[in-house]
This record gives C-alpha cells, sequence and structure tokens, in this order.
C-alpha cells in the first residue's frame, strides 16, 4: 500500500475525528472506521479498533482541556460512565441473540440530525440554570441515561458520543461546554475498554502505521478543536458544533455509499 496514500487518507481521518472529538464529544469511531475500510481497504474489526485507540488519547486530552476550564461534571460523569459500561455488555449480550441487520449508518444520520438540532435549536442552558437542578435528580438522570445509553450502544454498536452530548444537554439540562467535556471524559474510559477488547482479540493484524497515524493525527485535532471550543460564546460554539456535525455526517454518508 503506497505511503503517500495511507498518510493522507489517516490526516483526513484524524482531522474529522479530531475536531468532531475536541468540538462535540463525538467518537472518532464514527469518521475513522468507515474511511479506513473504504479507502485502505483494512477488515473492519481492525478498523474499528483502530478508531477506538484513537479515541482514548483524544478524548482524554479533550476531557483535560473542558476540566481545565471548569466545564467538566466528573461526579456524574463517573456515575453515568459505571452505568454505560455496565449496559453496554448487556446489550451486546441481547444483539447476540437477535437476527443480525445492519445498523451501521445509524450514528451517522444521529450526527447529522443533532448538528441540525444545534444550528436551528442552539443549547443556551447557562451554568446558573445547570446547577439549579437537585443533585438528587441529576444523580437519578446520570444512572437512567447510562443504562439506556450502554444498552443502545451494545446493541446496534454506535452513537455512544451523540447519545450521551443528546441525553447530557436535552434531558439532564447541561449547558453545551460541560455537556461536551463530561461526555469526553466518559468516552476517554469506554474507547480504553473498547480497544483493549479488540487488540487482544485481534492485535496481530493491526496494521501499525495507520494505527499510529490515526492516534497522532486524532490527537493533534481534538486538542485544536477542543481549545477553541472552550474560548468560543456558547452561540458560536452551537454553530460551529451543527456545522461540523452535519459535515462530519454528510462526509460519512458519502464515504459509506462510495
Amino acid at each position: 500500500m503506497d505511503l503517500g496514500i495511507v498518510f493522507f487518507v489517516c490526516l483526513l481521518a484524524g482531522c474529522g475525528a479530531g475536531l468532531g472529538t475536541g468540538f462535540a464529544g463525538m467518537s472518532a469511531a464514527a469518521v475513522i472506521s468507515p474511511m479506513l475500510i473504504t479507502f485502505l481497504k483494512i477488515p473492519p474489526y481492525n478498523a474499528v479498533g483502530i478508531a477506538l485507540a484513537s479515541d482514548v488519547l483524544a478524548s482524554a486530552v479533550s476531557a483535560f482541556t473542558y476540566g481545565k476550564n471548569k466545564n467538566l461534571d466528573v461526579k456524574n460523569g463517573s456515575i453515568m460512565m459505571v452505568f454505560v459500561l455496565l449496559f453496554t455488555m448487556v446489550g451486546s449480550y441481547v444483539a447476540s441473540l437477535v437476527p443480525q441487520r445492519t445498523m451501521g449508518n445509524f450514528s451517522v444520520f444521529m450526527t447529522m440530525l443533532l448538528g441540525f438540532r444545534f444550528l436551528f435549536k442552539p443549547v443556551m442552558t447557562t451554568k446558573e440554570a445547570m446547577q439549579a437542578t437537585s443533585p438528587s435528580k441529576r444523580l437519578a438522570g446520570s444512572v437512567l441515561c447510562g443504562i439506556l445509553i450502554g444498552f443502545i450502544c451494545g446493541f446496534i454498536g454506535a452513537g455512544g458520543g451523540m447519545m450521551m452530548l443528546l441525553v447530557l444537554t436535552s434531558v439532564l439540562g447541561y449547558e453545551l461546554k460541560t455537556a461536551v467535556g463530561t461526555s469526553v471524559f466518559i468516552m476517554t474510559f469506554t474507547a480504553f475498554t473498547g480497544a483493549a477488547s479488540h487488540f487482544a482479540i485481534g492485535s496481530d493484524q493491526t496494521d501499525p502505521v495507520v494505527l499510529v497515524l490515526c492516534i497522532l493525527f486524532t490527537l493533534v485535532f481534538a486538542r485544536i478543536g477542543a481549545f477553541i471550543a472552550n474560548r468560543a460564546t456558547t452561540e458560536t460554539l452551537n454553530r460551529a458544533t451543527g456545522v461540523i456535525l452535519v459535515l462530519l455526517g454528510v462526509i460519512v454518508l458519502g464515504v459509506n455509499f462510495l
């Protein structure tokens, strides 16, 4: 395989995935996997493993940036994360018992719809309004939403980052920056769990060059996205998030149908 093509595809995939993670808490797998599968002919299982590995550091550096700017809810995010991880396994088990149908485009359509939502119905909740919610209500919401998100992710294998962002802003009433920061915090651990299991099963078939390039580019662009997002106004962040999500959805759909 031509190294120049590999470099270019990984750069584009890392750029899209990193900006999506840093700006909107989007999972890198939604961008990296289809590009690696389509353009580099990497087996789907290995492509997902590379995408999850790229997600770990990108989400971690994004979460650090949001936390540094006090836009991260560690307490409730940790509780939600535990239930997401548990019910992802439950969802995966249930999925193994039912007839398999392709649902690969679910997260892509969800990404686009959420993008339009931020463009036409921006999240303008303030931190003061968010903190007015009682701790017990937010705790209960974190548990229930963690169960729902985990089960859906395990059952269809997609949509985690977008599901969390949608739930945090629409159901739990989070301010947008705090929602993104909490989402990438949770994804750091969920992506690590998924990546570890993928590499434990199929590490001998992973292309090390593609893996390193994707991790590097996703990390760099996630840092850039998170840095800009934490300094933007709420209105600007809504618009930027909406545009990025819609564009990524269109691009990934185009890649899937090539």
